[in-house]
């Protein structure tokens, strides 16, 4: 951080250790509890961890009063469920060429398609769509994950949370930092196939996956087993009373 320059040489003046905390610990010398919200059933708590450290499971945040427009409604009625595929907010170099590797790979793989712009993952202003791809802007996965075939993103936890929550085949296409990780892990969970890394990505190789998820039986019933592990979980509520345990042995 850019502050550290000055406060370490105030913390050694202090009697301190210059970096703050670097043992995890309070000022009594007790460790510092951590939590961790992603789930077990996704990724089995390490059995060397201490005591303090606990996986919650997913903490997930629904809309439940989102209402469609009627475009993604249509849509939806109209055929066979689509896949679903976004970005989020990750541009990459050249948005607007992996928007066009996408809506071809879709092409080449004859599936329909939900494509999400987020906030600038896909450039879909460019693009004259054929009637099988619906570009949308975004729209609540706890909504829309259930209704689609297959999801296609980029890995970010929290998206491959939603989906594989949803009992949906996966398709990671990962940038960099935990993204190819959990890429791996859903593979290894038989909920997709290999990630693909965006730098080599091609329409081909994107066909071919979607191809291939959408045939698996395998892939299709792995997604569907998680998806009913992690629904059975409530994160959420294992991290309330985590920290209110913890507080309360932590409080004179």
């Amino acid at each position: 951080a850019a502050g550290t320059r000055f406060i370490r040489p105030w913390r050694k003046e202090q009697g301190l250790d210059p970096k703050a905390n670097r043992h995890r610990e309070h000022a009594d010398g007790t460790k510092i509890a951590s939590m961790h919200s992603y789930s077990p059933s996704v990724l089995p708590r390490p059995t060397d961890w201490p005591t303090r450290a606990t996986v919650t499971g997913y903490w997930f945040l629904n809309e439940p009063h989102f209402l469609p427009p009627n475009e993604l409604t249509r849509f939806l009625d109209d055929g066979e469920p689509p896949i679903y595929v976004g970005f989020g907010s990750i541009f990459g170099l050249d948005p607007i060429s992996k928007t066009k590797t996408i809506i071809e790979g879709v092409r080449q793989s004859g599936a329909r398609a939900i494509l999400a712009s987020g906030w600038g993952g896909l450039d879909l202003k460019e693009f004259d769509l054929p009637d099988n791809i619906l570009a949308i802007e975004k729209a609540p996965h706890d909504w829309l994950f259930p209704r689609v075939s297959a999801v296609v993103h980029h890995g970010g936890c929290g998206t491959t949370a939603a989906g594989l929550r949803a009992g949906r085949p996966t398709i990671i296409c990962p940038f960099f930092g935990d993204q190819p990780f959990w890429g791996n892990i859903v593979h290894r969970l038989g909920a997709g196939p290999k990630p693909i890394m965006q730098r080599t990505l091609t329409a081909e190789k994107l066909a071919i996956a979607i191809c291939e998820t959408l045939s698996s039986d395998a892939i299709r019933k792995s997604a569907e087993v998680i998806g009913e592990k992690i629904r059975k979980e409530n994160g959420v509520e294992n991290a309330i009373a985590f920290i209110e345990s913890y507080m309360q042995s932590h409080t004179k």
